[in-house]
């Protein structure tokens, strides 16, 4: 299982964005999907997808948050011509962020915001890294540019990991700092993540509609990682946190969302986690098993 899984809000067309990515990136399919029931957002769609073999998730719960580009995903083409194959498959009713192009870091590069407002950076480089074909990517905007480096210290020591790769900015590059990062790879769980700064003004920010879920094998993982995440108590809701740079979090249970699938355990499941903060383990298995 994959331990860090992106996970995607969307407004009542996560169903429809899932079948138009799995047609879209190759050796994609929608590999699950269930109804949440009697929310706050109503019922919402749960939808999973493999991209190629890499695991998101996408929620399909109305308008109260939009995603934007400071989570993309960064797409690792083989040749030119996949790149410019995705890009085609990708920017149906979308928009350019960056042309379609050769730049100094690359032969082909696009960056682009799709007609769902998910954001992808396709690009061709030699010195991708192997056996990686998609990562996602924070921007670190506003209050956060210049704080990536700490960010990368940060989640490796948290989750174990290692840097990859980091370019930073020199002299010239105004309003981005020297020693800022342009660019950067790390390793958290054997997943490969990308990280960059902007101090450009930008329109957005890091929000509920993009966070990371972190399946978790016991109690005590859970407590591990909410306690080291979470940094704004206002925030804490259903496993849901924000961690000190705004950034949100699913800490849960591995097999909740395998138990969620089950028509007759997923209400009991609902109607415990709409009561909790962090999740607690014991309770959601009890209200499973009708206990």
């Amino acid at each position: 299982m994959q331990k860090i899984i992106p996970h995607l809000w969307f407004d009542k067309d996560a169903v429809e964005a899932a079948k138009f990515y799995s047609h879209a990136i190759p050796g994609s399919r929608v590999t699950g999907q269930y109804v949440l029931k009697d929310t706050p957002s109503g019922d919402v769609d749960v939808v999973f997808l493999s991209l190629g073999g890499y695991q998101i998730q996408l929620l399909g719960a109305g308008r109260e948050f939009r995603v934007n580009p400071s989570l993309s995903f960064v797409l690792y083409a083989e040749t030119v011509a996949e790149v410019d194959a995705l890009y085609a498959a990708l920017k149906e009713g979308g928009s350019e962020l960056m042309p379609l192009d050769s730049y100094p870091f690359s032969e082909r590069y696009v960056w682009l915001q799709d007609k769902y407002d998910v954001s992808w950076q396709i690009l061709f480089r030699p010195d991708r890294p192997q056996g990686v074909r998609i990562a996602p990517a924070q921007m670190f905007v506003g209050p956060n540019a210049g704080k990536a480096a700490e960010a990368i210290a940060f989640y490796t020591g948290l989750f174990g990991g290692e840097t990859l790769g980091v370019s930073r900015y020199g002299a010239g590059w105004e309003p981005n700092e020297p020693g800022f990062i342009n660019h950067a790879t790390f390793r958290l769980q054997g997943q490969t993540f990308a990280i960059m700064d902007s101090a450009y003004p930008h329109e957005f920010a890091f929000g509920e509609a993009m966070s990371y879920i972190v399946n978790c094998d016991s109690q005590a993982e859970i407590d591990q990682y909410w306690n080291a995440l979470s940094a704004d108590p206002g925030a804490e809701m259903c496993g849901w946190c924000k961690d000190k740079y705004g950034f949100s979090w699913q800490i849960i249970p591995h097999d909740l969302e395998t138990l969620m699938t089950d028509p007759a355990k997923a209400p009991r499941i609902t109607a415990a986690f709409m009561k909790m903060k962090k999740l607690d383990w014991d309770v959601l298995h009890a209200a499973a098993e009708g206990r």
